[in-house]
């Protein structure tokens, strides 16, 4: 059983960061691509960052390029999202995401953690 636990979020004024994390099995880290997805009430859960099961390579969504960064780190079974001047646009819900396809631009998610909720106020 895949499981993953999200910590991190909270509020923040516009302009600020705030850090991610999601710790997850050791398996579940040599198995699957990790990932992170957000979802606003009233819209569908739109794809935020991936990592590479390797950890040697990342993807962004064009709206969090430049400003989020996404990493793993294998040895503590964490991954983490930096995001780094946060706009009232990134509230949402954040999920931590396991899948096995990762694409160039997209993670298909397989299992998912209960989310976090992050707040930016402008």
């Amino acid at each position: 059983q895949v499981q993953l636990v999200e910590s991190g979020g909270g509020l923040v004024q516009a302009g600020g960061s705030l850090r991610l994390s999601c710790t997850a099995s050791a398996w579940t880290f040599a198995t699957f691509h990790m990932g992170w997805f957000r979802q606003v009430p009233g819209k569908e859960r739109e794809f935020v960052a991936a990592v590479s099961v390797a950890g040697d390579s990342t993807v962004l969504a064009d709206s969090v390029k430049g400003r989020f960064t996404i990493s793993a780190d294998k040895a503590k079974n964490i991954m983490t999202l930096q995001m780094n001047s946060l706009e009232p646009e990134d509230t949402a819900v954040y999920y931590c995401a396991a899948g096995a396809l990762l694409t160039a631009f997209y993670m298909e998610p397989k299992f998912w953690g209960q989310g976090t909720q992050v707040t930016v106020s402008s």
